[in-house]
């Protein structure tokens, strides 16, 4: 996979017989050589590319939700896939590049381990950060905005996941931490595993008595019981 990726974001094919070459393109239109608008807000560093020529302002909602769309969108849309006679794929770029390109060619092998390139790996963060807006950088406090104080002065309580006992109890409406003669708390003091140990308080309580022939259920062996003392 990480040749692969490596493959794809230098314009470069992976494997098959024209393996590090750079893919077939089509160019129908002269090369661009004025400069675009918003072209000095655009780097374009080691296959990456990063576009600072879009702002979006907290009360512009239609912008933010074509933002949101645009970030979505999947990988490639269908409507620009074509099959050429040969069986090669050909893809329709939506904007033609800089120097004239309008469609890349890719033999169905290659196709696919392009789109094996974006798609990411098991349990693995789909946004990063990455210089001043990292998690341990120190200016990240200066560019990313703070909570308010009243918030921060008046943290909501942490909330903690539900004991056994509450799952008892929710489920199968069984309350063990309340005493039936007194009504009182219920605290465990000891968790008894030993069998033999086991048998002789079940013994002792009187509760290792042979099964009533009427009561069809199966005996219960003693040795898989488990005790604990309240």
């Amino acid at each position: 996979m990480g040749a692969i990726v490596g493959a794809s974001i230098t314009y470069r094919l992976a494997f098959g017989p024209n393996a590090g070459r750079k893919a077939l393109t089509l160019q129908t239109v002269p090369v661009r050589t004025e400069s675009r608008r918003g072209d000095d807000l655009v780097s374009k560093q080691a296959g990456f590319s990063l576009h600072a020529g879009i702002a979006c302002r907290s009360n512009q909602r239609k912008k933010l939700e074509r933002l949101c769309r645009y970030i979505t969108r999947p990988a490639i849309a269908e409507r620009r896939l074509s099959l050429a006679n040969n069986g090669n794929v050909v893809i329709a770029l939506k904007t033609p590049y800089d120097d004239g390109t309008t469609h890349v060619v890719l033999s169905p092998l290659e196709f696919m381990g392009r789109l094996a390139a974006l798609v990411p790996k098991p349990r693995v963060n789909l946004t990063r950060f990455h210089g001043v807006f990292s998690p341990n950088s120190k200016l990240r406090k200066d560019v990313v905005p703070q909570k308010p104080v009243e918030e921060q002065e008046n943290p909501k309580p942490k909330v903690y996941s539900m004991t056994w006992a509450k799952r008892l109890k929710r489920v199968f409406a069984i309350e063990i931490e309340k005493c039936e003669k007194c009504g009182g708390p219920v605290r465990i003091i000891a968790s008894i595993e030993d069998p033999d140990v086991i048998q002789k308080i079940l013994k002792h309580l009187g509760l290792d008595r042979p099964v009533d022939p009427q009561n069809r259920s199966p005996p219960v062996d003693l040795a898989d019981q488990q005790t604990t003392l309240f």
